[in-house]
């Protein structure tokens, strides 16, 4: 059995993973993950008992019991290249013997949930609509850099998109993967069923400008026109892509949920967004525990 050297896993003093230091019995085996480091506090304040908490940076985790059911929340920060960190690291957590060095005999699943805010980018979409990323669509290019990327994507799906949009060759090639379909059932009647594009920036990748132009003008127009298999793409953030990509890749069920806090081909935007966000968080916590 192969033995992963320290500089690949590294372990802090006190026994905890690198970047997110938790332990590996302080993982539950539900985690939801949030961006904003606030909104782990908004997500644990529901919890009955808090059993552990951490922060490293923008990490910010808590552990405690909902409904009974032992829960993990973890802050990702912004963007997918942290999203690279934080599920390595969870898979870490639950699938190598951190003693050993090993992969543990016995693969451990876990089910990982984002829940964030969005942009929408149909009109259908009202705000404060909460949208579960069926589909999510990377245009950071971080999954291009695993093996078995190909197994897990929808490969149909880059190719029309790539000729639909006239996709710029100096951008990362976009990779489509789906989310596990047992959240996706879960979640099913209670939101928004979407195709959302994971943005690799804020501004330029969304088709934002202030000062700088862009390579293409019409990417906006063009993504949202495309339609595929009777689908056509809901919403832009900043993390779903990799989520669900890595996971399929690692063996977890993973899915994202995003409150619509702006649509961006109705120019409209919901300022006071926090009710809104907190009602997901409800949901979302008494869906993952079996409640209500």
């Amino acid at each position: 059995m192969n033995t992963i050297p320290s500089s690949e896993l590294i372990i802090n003093n006190d026994g905890s993973i690198f970047h997110l230091h938790i332990k590996p019995h302080e993982l539950a085996d539900t985690v939801i993950l949030v961006g904003d480091p606030g909104r782990v506090k908004m997500v644990s304040d529901y919890f009955s008992t808090i059993e552990t908490q951490a922060q490293n940076r923008e990490f910010v985790s808590a552990t405690g019991l909902y409904n009974g059911q032992r829960l993990t929340v973890v802050s990702t920060g912004i963007g997918t290249d942290n999203i690279d960190i934080v599920v390595n690291e969870l898979d870490a957590l639950a699938n190598i013997d951190f003693a050993t060095r090993t992969v543990k005999p016995v693969h451990r699943k876990l089910t990982i949930l984002r829940l964030g805010t969005s942009g929408g980018l149909q009109p259908h979409l009202q705000l404060g609509d909460f949208v579960f990323s069926a589909i999510s669509i990377g245009f950071d290019g971080l999954l291009n850099f695993y093996a078995r990327r190909n197994e897990v994507c929808l490969l149909d799906y880059e190719a029309a998109f790539v000729t639909h949009t006239h996709w710029n060759k100096q951008h990362t090639a976009p990779y489509f993967v789906r989310a596990s379909e047992k959240l996706a059932q879960l979640f099913s009647g209670t939101t928004v069923e979407g195709m959302t594009i994971s943005a690799p920036g804020f501004y330029g990748p969304q088709g934002r400008v202030l000062r700088l132009p862009l390579a293409n003008p019409q990417i906006n127009e063009r993504i949202e026109s495309f339609r595929f298999d009777n689908r056509c793409i809901t919403n832009f953030e900043m993390e779903s892509s990799a989520i669900a990509g890595l996971a399929k890749l690692l063996g977890h069920e993973a899915g994202t949920i995003c409150c619509i806090i702006a649509n961006r081909v109705g120019l409209t935007a919901l300022t006071d967004y926090k009710p809104a966000v907190q009602k997901m968080i409800e949901l979302a916590l008494e869906k993952l525990t079996g409640g209500k």
